[in-house]
């Protein structure tokens, strides 16, 4: 019986050690209070944190906006403020034109002082450029520039070139229409600056050549009567 007491205390210290080992199994040694495997004892580092969708992202730099660019700045308007006037002849001598302007309208006339004439009206372009018409298809093309208007004026499907200068009063264009005796009147004159006159009266749609007027007055005797023109404003 006393050989027996070894025995049983070499095989508690069996049973113990086979205890131990089991446990470091189960826990692992690397999260043993004790500090494992660590030669230090320390905790094992965090592992560094993943970004979240939280984390906002960098701005993108812009780039710098280019300004607007600039229009292109208007052409000054080459048309004459208020009302002007403008007298001449065609290139061959045949008639006369004068052009009345008011701001963006003109009024035109072509006269031979005999039997042909026309009426002719538009508009005035910034530019200075016109094109005026009348009945039975005549037209005038000018351009107004400086103290001229220059261009090609038909009347009767015969064009002509025309310079007519700025005018001065009494010089420029008039028109009287009325009635003298039961007949209708209708007369236009062109006073050139020369003090010239190109005119015609129609009697009842019967042309001839106008008597000469007063420019000062406008007064004019077509038939035995008085009648007074008056300056053509458009």
């Amino acid at each position: 019986m006393k050989r027996s007491g070894p025995l049983y205390t070499l095989l508690g210290g069996l049973l113990l050690a086979l205890f131990m080992l089991s446990l470091n199994a189960t826990t692992g040694t690397g999260n043993s209070s004790y500090g494992g495997d660590s030669p230090s004892g320390a905790p094992p580092a965090p592992s560094p944190s993943k970004p979240t969708n939280d984390t906002p992202s960098p701005t993108p730099t812009k780039s710098p906006t280019e300004s607007p660019s600039k229009s292109p700045s208007k052409s000054p308007s080459k048309k004459p403020a208020g009302k002007s006037e403008y007298a001449g002849r065609t290139a061959d001598d045949a008639a006369a034109v004068s052009i009345s302007i008011r701001d963006d309208k003109a009024i035109a006339y072509y006269c031979n002082g005999r039997d042909a004439e026309s009426w002719l009206k538009g508009n005035v372009e910034d530019d200075g450029s016109m094109r005026l018409t009348g009945k039975h298809g005549a037209k005038l093309d000018g351009t107004l520039a400086g103290n001229a208007v220059t261009g090609k004026v038909e009347v009767g499907k015969q064009p002509r070139d025309f310079t007519a200068a700025r005018a001065k009063k009494p010089s420029g264009l008039y028109r009287a229409t009325t009635e003298v005796r039961g007949a209708k009147i209708d007369g236009g004159w062109i006073v050139l600056p020369d003090g010239r006159q190109v005119g015609i009266v129609k009697r009842d749609d019967k042309p001839r050549k106008a008597p000469r007027l007063d420019p000062e007055t406008g007064a004019v005797t077509v038939d035995g009567a008085r009648i007074t023109a008056r300056p053509v404003v458009p």
